[in-house]
C-alpha cells in the first residue's frame, strides 16, 4: 500500500508487506495547501505500522529530495528505528537534517549504488537500478518477493547526458524486463506532459549563451536540490572568469555535502567567502546563487526582493534568472517576485522565456519507454494527483497493459497479490485501506494540530473573532455594568461603533433573561451568547466571526 503519494505531490511512502514482513520505500514530507494556516508540513501517518514495529525489515531510500526523506526523523523512532539504505548523497542529506531533530533516534545507515544487493528478512532481496533526477544517486528500487518481482521507479527521467551523473542503464532495464516483472509502480509528476523530456546538459548551453551577454551582476534562483543545474553553473562561471556568492542555508549545505562526496566538482577559490569580498568585486565578476525561485516567504530571493538581505540589494544592470518550473499553486507569488524584480531595475530570465529549466520528471515518451522495456504484467502508477495517476494509466493501456491490470489507487488502499489453486499470481486493487489522513507538523507539535484546529484557523483566518465579556453578578445573575467587546480580524471598532452598541445591549439582554431566582449557569450563556450573536452580526455583516464569549462572576 502506498501511504502518501497517490493523491497529492509529495508525502511518498510505500509499505510492502508479506508474510509479515515489511519493508518501506521513502518517508516524505508535503508542502501545506494555502488555506493551511501556519502549517510547516504534513508527514504520513503509519498508524497501520502500530503494533507491527517488528515486522519492518528495513527502510528504502530512493532519492535525497525532502518529498522523498522528509519525514524520516519523525517517523523512524515510531517504528524500532530500523536499517536504512541509500545512495551517498541521500545518506549526507538525511544525516545533516536528523541532526536537527532532537528526538530523532541515532540512525543506522547502509550507503548502497547500482551493484548493491540486499536481503531483507526471508521475503525480499533487492537490487538497484540508478536513473537520472535532478540530484544526483537516484535508484529505482528492484523487489524480488516470493510472488514476483515488484519495480518502484522513485523519480525519474531519461536522460542520456546527464551533469556529473551516470545515464540510467536502459540495456539492464531491458534485461529486467525480459526476466519477468509482476508489478511496476511508476512516477506520474510528469504524466500530463507530451514528449520527452529535455536533457539538464542542453540547460548549461542556453546558460551559457546568456552569461556571454550579461554584463553585470547574475543572480540565479533555483532549487537547493538541483544539483546537476548548480554544477553548470560552476563550470560556466569558471568559463566566463566569474567568482560563486552561494546564499540559503539549504543551498550552501547541498554544495559542501555534495562536494566532499565528489558529485560537485569545482575549485573551492571560486566560492565568494565573506560579504567584504563580495563587495570588493566588480559586478561583472559575480554569480549569486540562491533558494527561492518558488518565491517561499524567508528564502534569500524573497529577502532580497523585500530589501531584508543583508549585502544583496538588487539594482539596474542585474539580471535574475529564476531556473525552475512553477510548482502548482505558487503561480500567484511568483508572479509578485517578478514584479518587485523588475520594479528595482533588474532583468528577469524565466523558463518560459528560454530553455533554462529541465524537469526531473518523465514525460509521456519516456515513461511509454520505461513500460515497453520492463513490460510489466501488472501496472500502478504513483507520485502524483489523481489526474496525473490517470493520465498515466491511460499511457499503460496504449502501451499494451490490459486495463485490468492497471491499479490506480488511493493513499492506503491494498494492492494485493496471491497464489491461486492453477499456481499463477493474480493481483486485485481491495477495498481493505489503512488510515492515511493528514499528520501536520506545526513548529515542534507533529500531530497535535487536527481537523478541527485547521477548521478554527480558517475561520479566524475568512471572517476574524470577536471577544464578548460579560461581568455578571456571582448571587443573582444580574449583569454588572455593560459586557465589552473585543474585534480582530471581524470589524475595524471605531468605525462601527453602532454595531458594537447594538451587539453590547444584545448581549446584556441574554445575560439578563435567565430566571433571576436561579443563580447563572455559566454554559448556559456562553452558549446562548454564541449563537444568538454569531446569528446576529450574520445578519448584520454576511460574516460569521468566530464568537468567544467569556463569563466572569463577581
Amino acid at each position: 500500500m502506498v501511504m502518501g503519494g497517490l493523491e497529492e505531490v509529495g508525502r511518498n511512502m510505500t509499505i510492502i508487506e508479506y508474510n509479515k514482513e515489511i519493508i518501506i520505500i521513502d518517508m516524505g514530507l508535503q508542502f501545506p495547501e494555502e488555506d493551511m494556516h501556519g502549517i510547516d508540513y504534513i508527514i504520513p501517518n503509519i498508524s497501520y505500522l502500530e503494533g507491527k514495529e517488528d515486522w519492518v525489515r528495513g527502510v528504502i531510500i530512493t532519492h535525497g529530495h525532502y518529498d522523498h526523506i522528509g519525514a524520516i526523523p519523525h517517523l523512524m523512532g515510531k517504528i524500532g528505528n530500523p536499517p536504512m539504505f541509500m545512495g551517498k548523497m541521500a545518506a549526507g542529506i538525511v544525516k545533516k537534517r536528523a541532526a536537527e531533530f532532537k528526538r530523532c533516534p541515532k540512525l543506522n545507515i547502509s550507503t548502497i549504488d547500482e551493484t548493491s544487493r540486499l536481503s531483507l528478512g526471508e521475503s525480499f532481496k533487492i537490487e538497484f537500478l540508478r536513473v537520472n533526477h535532478s540530484i544526483p544517486d537516484c535508484f529505482a528500487i528492484i523487489v524480488r518477493t516470493p510472488l514476483g518481482t515488484i519495480v518502484h521507479t522513485g523519480d525519474f527521467k531519461i536522460d542520456y547526458t546527464p551533469v556529473n551523473d551516470k545515464p540510467a542503464d536502459l540495456n539492464r532495464i531491458a534485461q529486467l524486463g525480459g526476466q519477468g516483472i509482476l508489478m511496476l509502480m511508476s512516477d506520474s509528476t510528469d504524466a500530463t506532459h507530451p514528449g520527452y523530456q529535455i536533457s539538464e546538459s542542453s540547460i548549461g548551453d542556453e546558460m551559457g549563451k546568456l552569461f556571454e551577454k550579461i554584463d553585470g551582476r547574475i543572480i540565479i534562483g533555483t532549487f537547493a536540490s538541483q544539483l546537476s543545474r548548480v554544477q553548470k553553473i560552476f563550470d560556466l562561471a569558471a568559463k566566463y572568469g566569474r567568482k560563486i556568492y552561494l546564499q540559503g542555508r539549504s543551498m550552501n549545505d547541498n554544495v559542501e555535502i555534495a562536494h566532499q562526496i565528489g558529485y560537485l566538482k569545482f575549485n573551492p577559490k571560486i566560492l565568494i567567502q565573506n560579504d567584504n569580498e563580495f563587495r570588493r568585486l566588480p559586478d561583472n565578476k559575480v554569480i549569486i546563487v540562491g533558494t527561492g525561485a518558488q518565491g517561499e516567504a524567508n528564502a534569500f530571493m524573497m529577502r532580497v526582493v523585500n530589501g531584508a538581505h543583508r549585502t544583496v540589494k538588487l539594482k539596474d544592470g542585474d539580471t535574475v534568472i529564476l531556473s525552475s518550473s512553477v510548482i502548482p499553486g505558487n503561480e500567484r507569488t511568483i508572479q509578485n517576485l517578478m514584479d518587485m524584480v523588475v520594479r528595482q531595475g533588474a532583468k528577469i530570465i524565466n523558463y518560459e522565456m528560454m530553455d533554462i529549466h529541465a524537469g526531473g520528471h518523465a514525460k509521456e515518451e519516456d515513461l511509454k519507454l520505461m513500460m515497453r522495456l520492463l513490460k510489466p504484467e501488472y501496472f500502478m502508477p504513483i507520485e502524483g494527483n489523481h489526474f496525473m495517476l490517470r493520465a498515466h494509466a491511460e499511457l499503460a493501456e496504449q502501451v499494451g497493459i490490459p486495463k485490468e491490470k492497471i491499479f490506480v489507487a488511493d493513499n492506503g488502499q491494498a494492492v494485493e497479490f496471491v497464489r491461486n489453486a492453477r499456481g499463477e499470481v493474480v493481483g486485485k486493487l481491495t477495498e481493505e485501506r489503512a488510515v492515511t489522513d493528514y499528520v501536520m507538523v506545526d513548529g515542534l507539535g507533529v500531530g497535535d494540530v487536527s481537523s478541527i484546529v485547521m477548521r478554527d484557523r480558517r475561520v479566524m483566518a475568512d471572517d476574524g473573532m470577536i471577544v464578548i465579556i460579560a461581568t455578571i453578578d456571582g448571587r443573582t445573575g444580574e449583569p454588572i455594568g455593560n459586557p465589552d467587546i473585543i474585534s480582530r480580524g471581524f470589524i475595524y471598532m471605531k468605525e462601527n461603533k453602532a454595531l458594537i452598541e447594538k451587539t453590547r445591549m444584545k448581549v446584556k439582554k441574554i445575560v439578563k433573561d435567565h430566571d433571576p431566582r436561579t443563580p447563572a449557569a455559566d454554559d448556559y450563556i456562553k452558549n446562548k451568547v454564541r449563537n444568538d450573536i454569531g446569528q446576529f452580526l450574520f445578519t448584520q455583516t454576511k460574516r460569521r466571526p468566530m464568537v468567544l464569549p467569556v463569563v466572569i462572576k463577581v
